[in-house]
């Protein structure tokens, strides 16, 4: 086709259209286009700009860990080298993970709470002689910029730190939208005064107008005047017959309405329902525990009572047996009166062990220092007990008996499996929680592998844990090895209830 046909033909096309969307296409279409240019423009930009702050902080936050970590490595601190790791990924938002790897490539901490994979230890290295290396790994979180940086010249190993770009594209998806919504605001403004400039010069489209108000609050019945036969009257002629088309669907759209009010009623009804379902459960599983625990200190309190004057009383009949009667008699009798003392003492140790009354009287530091004192003598391995920041104050009893049986539950699974010989047990307080560490030296175990596996040996405990843990809020984090020992972490909301006296 010839270029003077296409100038005729979009001439002709350009007249056949009415003035109202001659003015509101040229206003739209130019705000539209200066807003995509504009949003293009500004967004590529800081694209480039946050790209390249992204990476400055990588690499400055990787040389800050290896140069803090080389004295911590050397000297095989771990638990320091972990609080730093730990430290580095919770004050800088943009820090997925941090790694060191030692001389062999091994993994020697982490921040990622499990195994690393083989290939993200792959992904990236660097060599003595680097100051640091780069590499964009793209996974399900998004890109990451895995940045590797040598610890004292590679002879101590490797930091590895990545930096997630979640942060950079929420900030650009923010520019963007603003700068979008920015765009739709100037589109309706410049739509509103097209619309305005034409309802001044035509009548007829103001008629045209109030019609279609007319027959959106309702009344299909209204029909626009027919002025003539341009473009704003063949307008007119469309506007009646789609009002005469609106009223015969009208019944229609009111049964569709109807039925999705009632489907959203089904819905909000089955949703509230779930929802109560999950509040029953969680307070079922609450009045079991408690049940439980009453059910235990009913337990303690009778044999402490009942039982154990019982027992007193046979201990004082025997003796006055020993006293009366002949040799062979006081021999038996004084055989009985060791028994009846052994029972005592094993009746005893059974009320403790149900429900500790030091802490109902003293609170969760000394019911702890006892428990882990008793420990070690029945045990005869060496038990380290710490307590910082928490002395002298009470919290609400749920969570000092959550917490007392945590502890309880993993030494008793320390004794069983472990095989150490020493064990430290720490509760601090750490701002708004206070946290119980219980460690040990022991042969360790797969703590993926084991949760993971079919079988119910040696998970119950660990189910027990979690579930008394969730019950106060808290969390709890077991880290172990097979050969390395056992670390089990338990951090609660610390909500003081009260002074010991």
């Amino acid at each position: 086709m010839k270029p003077s046909s296409i100038c005729r033909l979009s001439l002709t096309w350009a007249n056949s259209v009415s003035v109202r969307i001659k003015i509101m296409g040229i206003v739209l279409g130019t705000i539209l286009l200066l807003g995509a240019g504009m949003t293009w423009e500004v967004r590529e930009s800081m694209i480039d700009t946050l790209n390249g702050q992204l990476e400055k902080r990588g690499v400055s936050i990787a040389r800050d860990v290896s140069a803090r970590a080389t004295d911590l490595i050397l000297t095989n601190n771990l638990y320091a080298l972990y609080e730093l790791l730990r430290d580095t990924v919770e004050n800088n938002e943009d820090v997925r993970y941090v790694i060191v790897l030692d001389q062999n490539r091994n993994v020697v901490l982490n921040t990622l709470g499990q195994s690393v994979p083989q290939d993200l230890v792959a992904a990236n290295t660097a060599a003595p002689e680097d100051r640091y290396r780069m590499e964009i790994l793209d996974t399900e979180e998004g890109l990451i910029r895995d940045i590797a940086v040598p610890i004292f010249e590679g002879r101590a190993g490797i930091v590895r730190v990545g930096m997630s770009d979640a942060g950079m594209r929420h900030l650009v998806t923010v520019a963007t939208e603003r700068l979008l919504a920015a765009t739709a605001i100037a589109s309706l403004l410049g739509i509103l005064a097209a619309f305005l400039l034409t309802s001044i010069l035509t009548k007829p489209v103001r008629e045209l107008v109030e019609a279609t108000k007319a027959v959106a609050s309702g009344d299909l019945a209204r029909k626009a005047r027919i002025w003539a036969k341009d473009e704003i009257g063949q307008l007119g002629e469309a506007f009646n017959s789609m009002t005469t088309a609106l009223a015969t669907s009208k019944q229609e759209i009111e049964d569709f309405n109807r039925q999705l009010v009632r489907r959203n009623q089904e819905l909000s009804a089955l949703w509230a329902e779930l929802r109560e379902k999950e509040k029953l459960r969680s307070q079922l599983l609450v009045k079991v525990m408690s049940a439980q625990e009453d059910e235990r200190k009913r337990i303690a309190r009778e044999l402490h009572d009942e039982t154990s004057q019982s027992l007193t009383s046979l201990i004082v009949g025997l003796k006055v047996l020993e006293r009366c009667d002949p040799a062979e008699v006081s021999g038996v009798a004084a055989e009985l009166r060791a028994q009846a003392s052994k029972t005592l003492d094993a009746v005893h140790h059974l009320a403790l062990e149900l429900r500790p009354s030091v802490l109902d009287d003293l609170g969760l530091v000394a019911a702890l220092e006892r428990h882990a004192r008793e420990y070690a003598g029945r045990l005869g391995c060496e038990v380290d007990f710490q307590a910082t920041g928490i002395e002298g104050v009470r919290l609400p009893s749920q969570t000092e008996l959550a917490i007392y049986r945590i502890v309880q539950e993993a030494l008793t699974n320390t004794a069983k499996y472990a095989e150490a010989s020493a064990v430290s047990v720490t509760l601090e307080r750490r701002g708004a929680t206070v946290v119980a560490i219980i460690e040990d030296n022991g042969k360790g175990f797969d703590v993926k592998g084991l949760l993971e596996s079919r079988s119910t040996e040696g998970k119950l405990g660990l189910f027990g844990m979690q579930e008394r843990a969730a019950l106060i809020g808290g969390r709890l984090t077991i880290e172990s090895e097979p050969g390395t020992g056992t670390t089990v972490f338990v951090e609660a909301p610390l909500e003081l209830e009260r002074a010991i006296v």
